[in-house]
């Protein structure tokens, strides 16, 4: 029996998510959050195989409750479930060492069949979204200038970016400065539009 962990803020889709999966003879849904912050607990108390997670949550987002799953609940593999089927976010659920990533609206068959696959250890990725991360843009900014810009895009200001990463006030305005020019964007604003549309945040 593969013991499953769905995350996902939307209700009904939760719902019938859990109803469908518990008709599959194989399958059992041990837990069911709404909110990216209650992943990691009800991963310790219900030790799923597979945790089924909406990249976009409350709270902690998916991709990192993806990592930290891989750091502290290692016989747990990771299968993302999103409707955003960008190349930079599909590179990112990579990087964060997810074991499948699969679009929302694919069919349960689908959804139960990346559920079996991963349970065994196999990297399963929608076809579609494997090619056009393939020829998509590779993110031009350093893991620093992200860390920058995903401060900045939750409404921090250089001050305060400046006291969570322990850079100057001028560091940081630096870094957007230069996040800017490599986006070609008009302002910080424009480049957090220009990354989340990219999949790069």
């Amino acid at each position: 029996m593969i013991k499953v962990l769905l995350a996902e803020d939307l209700r009904m889709l939760r719902g019938a998510l859990v109803a469908l999966l518990d008709l599959e003879p194989d399958m059992q849904v041990v837990a069911s959050v709404a909110s990216g912050d209650d992943i990691i607990p009800a991963v310790t108390k219900s030790q799923p195989d597979v945790a089924v997670l909406d990249i976009d949550l409350p709270g902690m987002d998916g991709l990192s409750a993806a990592a930290l799953i891989h750091e502290t609940a290692p016989a747990t593999r990771t299968l993302m479930l999103t409707s955003l089927g960008r190349p930079g976010t599909l590179r990112r659920a990579l990087s964060a060492k997810v074991n499948g990533f699969i679009l929302k609206d694919a069919p349960i068959n689908e959804l139960c069949d990346a559920i079996r696959g991963v349970s065994v250890g196999r990297r399963v990725i929608d076809s579609q979204l494997a090619l056009a991360a393939w020829d998509g843009d590779e993110c031009p900014l350093t893991p620093r200038e992200l860390e920058v810009l995903r401060l900045a895009a939750d409404g921090a200001d250089a001050g305060e970016i400046a006291r969570t990463l322990f850079l100057s006030v001028g560091t940081v305005r630096n870094y957007l400065t230069t996040v800017s020019m490599k986006l070609e964007a008009r302002n910080r604003v424009d480049a957090v539009r220009i990354a989340r549309t990219s999949g790069w945040l």
